[in-house]
């Protein structure tokens, strides 16, 4: 993750939101007050579905039993009734 300060970011930060955007790397901002984090929509989406998945009971569980399931063992996605 990249640091700056309030003052760089302030002075660069259209080419920071850029990079962050483009290289869906987080920014950390420092302030005097504390610090701050910017991220790119992609990871925030990203981000809240993960915790919105974890937090569903048993929903943890059966992802990491779909982990290890073989893939010649799954549905092809045609196949699947949505």
């Amino acid at each position: 993750m990249t640091t700056t300060n309030i003052t760089n970011f302030r002075k660069n930060a259209f080419n920071y939101v850029e990079q962050t955007i483009k290289y869906n790397e987080p920014l950390s901002i420092s302030t005097k007050d504390g610090d701050a984090v910017l991220l790119s929509a992609e990871d925030y989406s990203g981000l809240m579905e993960t915790l919105y998945l974890v937090s569903v009971p048993g929903m943890r569980e059966k992802v990491m039993d779909g982990l290890k399931q073989p893939l010649d063992e799954c549905l092809d996605e045609e196949d699947v009734e949505w």
